[in-house]
């Protein structure tokens, strides 16, 4: 192994760190802030709302928190296809809905630079 494929190794280790945290983070979330967040999204889509992820454990959590991270990183796209409410989306919280932002944006990031690097691994360029 060159030191080329080391680092590449070492950069995917770290991104995967990265996802493992973002992760948590959300779990976290889910725990703790799942009936503030989806009591913001009454006029919209079950699809939001924490009646269809109450019982779910972990997998249900995650999901109520990427489902609303989504709608307010994408309003466009869910106001769309009528999953959320204009309503529910600009009552949302400024300061929350910066935080969801974030954790979206570097989930989608951190998913990228896994592909790009796996990709570099692949295509036999570090030799």
């Amino acid at each position: 192994m060159n030191t080329a494929e080391l680092a590449v190794g070492s950069l995917c280790g770290l991104v995967l760190l990265g996802l493992s945290t973002c992760i948590g983070i959300a779990l976290y979330l889910g725990y703790t802030q799942a009936e503030a967040m989806a009591a913001y999204f009454q006029n919209s889509s079950s699809l939001i709302t924490v009646a269809t992820h109450k019982h779910t454990g972990p997998w249900g959590k995650l999901q109520l928190v990427g489902g609303i991270a989504s709608a307010v990183t994408f309003p466009c796209f869910f106001l769309k296809h009528g999953l959320v409410s204009a309503e529910d989306i600009s009552n949302f919280p400024l300061p929350l809905r910066r935080k969801r932002v974030a954790l979206q944006w570097s989930i989608v990031g951190l998913i990228v630079t896994q592909a790009l690097l796996v990709a570099l691994w692949d295509l036999g360029l570090l030799k």
